[in-house]
């Protein structure tokens, strides 16, 4: 006899009017991503601007309300109207964050300072301006020349848009506001172009979790770049689809030059998106009418860039060039979470630091290879794979990855793989036949081998220098002065080192010669004496803090470390 009790509907069914299951969660998601990091500001907030910690206070229980809501409403219409609450709600605290943390760090205070000077009707790029790494919060980048960078080293968007905000006051705070409303732009854009029930994982990568709105309010141009890479990304295999733009398409290209025109990463993505679009297009149009379109959407996002930089190649070409290549030419000292790390924190240094530069161009243009040799699969992935370059370069912090996430979402929701499965797939002779895909496979591990190569080499280099600490000067107990170190170049190059103290993960300032040979020659051993910068090295009182001394050279790159103990230095262990 059959059962009078109905079947228990599964966790993804629903009302024949009701929202699906994934939907709920995902705005739910949303919704709690906000909570990260908020409780900070209503605390900073607190304090002395009661009038934000109320506003935090009602985005609080927006948040919470939202929940319950998301959970148990009926409708697909009303789960879409919680997904708008949860958006205004992110945009809130973005915005009550940016007004108690507006100052900003190195990058808001640069971008800042070209403004300045480009109202001012003074040049912009080449032009040193160490005051105002002076400030609190103001990190400075040291070179492996054993110099700083203290110049403008973007393309001129950013300080184009910062300029009208130059009202708000000194230091970043023009810029910071700059990046904060292009991110929330940014976000209310994807947010629009998403399908309705993806539209909260918009608000919980560009807005949620509090790291994107971070790198907004330390003013950073790659935001700026971000925000206009949005409506490029969204269902961007369609670009040019029957051979036409129209209007959309030449703004969606016009966007493409303006994102390359206010940072530099932009430009690794882009090849990435033209190739792909050229392979969809030729599966549709052929290889003329793909061409056309692909030179088409390059023409008008090259002539926007111009247009942008014009101004500034025109009246500073020489200086102007120089600065918006200076991220790829400066020779900062390592650092990042990549595989620099082996060398930096792993091992004690190589005399191969060059290879991880080779390696990441290998890298990038063996992945391009590789994504036109297999777009139909890793056609989805055209927005992830620039950024594996970073890994193995001698900057790669997780900056240049999470920076560019969103784009990450708009791929995978509006291009997935059946928007490539006709798209065009170079397949000469050896590729062909029987034997075709152990024929592919190898052709990918070629491609990608050089780049695998180099970064061994980087990796597995020795430290050419051997350092020894004779003597260490004192201000206090716990206070270096300065030190006298015995150094042995063991390597067949002359050297020109450049030392500094460092007790974390990051870098420190230079210390600088006070007497001994600059340079060392090959397999040639010297005493020299250092100065601390700034009169004074304070050592840590921790226990924990790890002491290396570092020494960087420019031409070849190297790093030579060497691990002290506080008896080596002279210091006295904290008590306790």
């Amino acid at each position: 006899m059959p059962s009078a009790v109905p079947a228990v509907p599964g966790p993804a069914s629903r009302a024949p009017d009701g929202p699906a299951q994934w939907h709920r969660v995902l705005t739910l998601l949303a919704a709690v991503s906000l909570f990260i990091g908020t409780r900070a500001v209503w605390t900073q907030a607190a304090t002395h601007q009661l009038v934000v910690a109320g506003i935090i206070s009602v985005c609080y229980a927006s948040i919470l309300v939202t929940g319950v809501l998301a959970l148990t409403v009926r409708r697909t219409r009303s789960l879409a109207r919680l997904d708008l609450v949860v958006l205004l709600t992110a945009v809130t605290l973005v915005l009550c964050a940016w007004t108690l943390n507006h100052a900003g760090g190195d990058e808001a205070a640069l971008t800042s300072q070209a403004a300045r000077e480009l109202v001012a009707g003074h040049p912009v790029y080449g032009q040193p301006w160490p005051w105002l790494f002076h400030a609190k919060g103001v990190s400075v980048t040291p070179t492996m020349d054993g110099g700083y960078d203290f110049t403008y080293g973007y393309p001129p968007l950013t300080p184009l848009l910062t300029a009208p905000l130059l009202w708000l006051g000194h230091g970043g705070a023009p810029a910071t506001a700059a990046a904060t409303v292009a991110l929330v732009v940014g976000a209310v854009v994807l947010w629009r172009l998403l399908p309705v029930p993806w539209r909260s994982a918009a608000t919980m990568v560009c807005l949620g979790f509090g790291f994107l709105p971070g790198y907004a309010r330390q003013g950073y141009p790659a935001i700026v770049a971000l925000a206009l890479l949005v409506p490029v990304v969204v269902r961007w295999p369609r670009l040019g689809a029957r051979g036409r733009l129209g209007a959309a398409g030449v703004a969606r290209a016009v966007c493409l030059g303006a994102a390359c025109a206010a940072q530099q990463l932009p430009w690794f993505v882009t090849p990435f998106l033209l190739a792909g679009i050229y392979a969809v297009r030729r599966g549709e149009l052929g290889g003329r009418g793909a061409a056309r379109v692909v030179l088409r959407i390059a023409g008008i996002a090259v002539l926007t860039w111009l247009l942008v930089n014009t101004y500034f190649a025109v009246s500073e070409p020489g200086r102007w060039l120089e600065g918006v290549a200076l991220p790829l030419t400066q020779g900062a000292v390592l650092h990042g979470q990549g595989l620099v790390g082996v060398s930096l924190y792993f091992t004690h240094g190589s005399d191969r630091l060059d290879w991880y530069g080779h390696a990441s161009v290998l890298l990038a243009a063996g992945l391009l290879a590789v994504f036109v040799l297999f777009v139909r699969r890793l056609g989805p992935a055209a927005t992830v794979l620039p950024w594996c370059a970073f890994y193995v370069a001698t900057r790669s912090q997780d900056g240049y990855y999470l920076m560019m996430t969103p784009l990450w979402l708009a791929a995978a929701v509006t291009a997935p793989l059946p928007e490539f499965a006709h798209a065009w797939q170079p397949r000469p002779r050896p590729l062909t036949g029987p034997r075709r895909r152990p024929a592919l496979a190898a052709a990918a591990a070629v491609l990608l081998a050089p780049a695998l190569v180099s970064a061994v080499l980087a990796a597995t280099g020795t430290p050419p220098l051997r350092m020894d600490v004779t003597a260490a000067r004192h201000t206090s107990a716990q206070t270096l002065s300065g030190l006298t170190l015995r150094v042995t170049n063991t390597g067949g190059t002359a050297l020109t080192p450049h030392y500094m103290l460092t007790t974390s993960h990051g870098s420190s300032r230079y210390w600088s010669l006070a007497r001994g040979p600059a340079t060392l020659a090959a397999h040639a051993t010297a005493t020299v004496e250092l100065r601390a910068p700034s009169g004074g090295f304070a050592v840590p009182a921790k226990k924990s803090a790890r002491l290396r001394l570092r020494a960087f050279t420019g031409s070849p790159q190297t790093l030579s470390t060497r691990d002290l103990s506080r008896a080596e230095l002279g210091v006295r262990p904290p008590r306790g």
